[in-house]
């Protein structure tokens, strides 16, 4: 059996770097500006032979429960309670502060073993502050320094100390590390038979991504849905900072959500710490099946919305748009209809999106959004057979055969699925370099209605078989 350990700290000691060393990753965002970290974040860790879960988790500061740092340290002291050790870190380099000697005290009425960590030791004048981390009544201070990697041996022998090695050396769970997909022409998975349609499998893990502007009440919509404050949230703008991922079972199902920051207008992201939240929500996409683009309800469809929505679509993603704040709304009628005219008319790239209503703070229609993202994430995986793909061309050709250019018309031969998620098609024609865009979006159009492929991207490339004969002139 695994068991968990949870960072802890005052702010801007290195908690965040610590977490990415034992990680391997840099998942959580580092930046010289204290209190970068606002929501707990767990992840598979590995100290050489020890494998764990590590929190990373918010600063400790000492403030009303009613503000934001009440608020991160409220999500602080949860993790202490889910932890079965604790790392309280120090910084060895400027010493013990007044908040380190207040929150030693919290983490030892816990009665969580600790592990005293003495974080920046490389620095000059570290030695000082390391055997000042005595007074503090944890035990010997180990020193690390959590951006070099040193001092982790004796981090290790300290973890097996504390818990014991029965507890430390538990049986671990594995899990595949994700990887990003090699982007290609078409994007999605490759297709082994292009005449097989097999059945959807509705029990493979399902990974979904909440994106939107800020104060959108993306966190509010994620922590209504899996049933708890996981997320910090509050009226102020910006509040998510790390792209936070979350696990959660629906109706059997293994989801993970992520949690990323709002997305504004690139001309206004002027601090580094915003483009690194950004940057991070940007890879949560690429990760994701399925983008919930979370819309402002009574202020929606504002430009930045639409450029979020297709930077989706160029990414290949299934979007699904959740107009959010619904119990603020006065004429929920009239505005329903205005929508869904804006929606077909400012999104015709994916034809049919799946849109629905919500409001995260009541929990109403969240089970319509879960069933329209299944429905999204069905037709992202759907095939279509080869037959029935040239049956569906042939007449589509005698309808509308594609336009003469130069006074040669184009020849259309066949068209076959080569990708899934999304469905991505290969054309084959004579001359594709002048067709016109114009055909090709109609192809793409006629295919969404006749196989009945609403509301995600379709991909059309145009091939172009060999000449056996080219060049046979200028032989002879």
């Amino acid at each position: 059996m695994s068991f968990k350990v949870a960072i802890i700290g005052r702010p801007n000691v290195g908690k965040s770097t610590l977490f990415n060393r034992l990680v391997g990753r840099k998942l959580a965002l580092v930046d010289d500006t204290p209190g970068v970290t606002r929501d707990r974040r767990v992840h598979a860790a590995k100290l050489y032979d020890l494998r764990f879960d590590v929190i990373d988790t918010a600063g400790f500061e000492d403030a009303a429960a009613s503000t934001l740092p009440g608020r991160m340290r409220l999500q602080t002291e949860i993790a202490i309670r889910e932890a079965d050790l604790i790392f309280f870190t120090v910084d060895a380099k400027s010493g013990l502060m007044p908040d380190d000697r207040t929150f030693a005290e919290v983490v030892r009425r816990s009665g969580k073993p600790v592990v005293l960590v003495a974080n920046k030791a490389e620095a000059r004048g570290a030695e000082a502050g390391m055997l000042e981390a005595w007074e503090l009544g944890l035990g010997e201070p180990i020193p690390v320094s959590a951006e070099h990697g040193q001092g982790m041996p004796d981090l290790r022998d300290a973890v097996i100390a504390a818990l014991g090695e029965e507890r430390a050396f538990g049986e671990d769970k594995e899990e595949a590390s994700d990887e990003i997909a090699v982007s290609e022409v078409l994007i999605g998975e490759d297709i082994a038979d292009p005449d097989a349609e097999p059945a959807y499998d509705d029990t493979k893990p399902l990974r979904i991504a909440v994106v939107g502007r800020p104060n959108a009440g993306k966190s509010t919509l994620i922590n209504a849905l899996i049933g708890e404050e996981r997320l910090l949230t509050g009226p102020e703008a910006g509040i998510t900072r790390d792209s936070i991922s979350v696990d959660w079972d629906w109706r059997g199902r293994r989801i993970k959500l992520f949690d990323t920051a709002g997305m504004r207008r690139k001309s206004k992201v002027q601090e580094k710490l915003e483009k690194l939240s950004v940057q991070d929500g940007l890879r949560a996409i690429r990760f994701a099946e399925i983008v919930i683009i979370v819309l402002d309800a009574t202020i929606p469809f504002e430009k930045q919305d639409l450029q979020i929505a297709d930077l989706i679509i160029r990414e290949g993603r299934a979007p699904v748009i959740a107009f959010n704040k619904w119990d603020l709304i006065d004429n929920p009628q009239e505005l329903l209809a205005e929508l869904r005219e804006k929606t077909e008319r400012l999104l015709p790239q994916v034809r049919g999106i799946q849109a629905v209503t919500v409001s995260a703070e009541t929990g109403r229609g969240l089970d319509r959004l879960m069933d329209a993202v299944i429905k999204t994430h069905r037709v992202w995986n759907s095939r279509v057979s080869t037959g029935k793909l040239n049956r569906w061309l042939e007449g589509i050709l005698a309808h509308h055969p594609p336009p003469a250019v130069a006074g040669r018309r184009l020849k259309i031969k066949y068209v076959t699925q080569a990708k899934t998620r999304p469905p991505g098609f290969v054309v084959s024609c004579s001359r594709p370099d002048v067709m016109p865009q114009s055909y090709v979006r109609y192809l793409s159009n006629s295919l969404r209605e006749a196989f009945d492929m609403p509301g995600v991207p379709i991909r059309m490339a145009l091939r172009t078989s060999d000449n056996p004969f080219a060049g046979r002139a200028k032989k002879r």
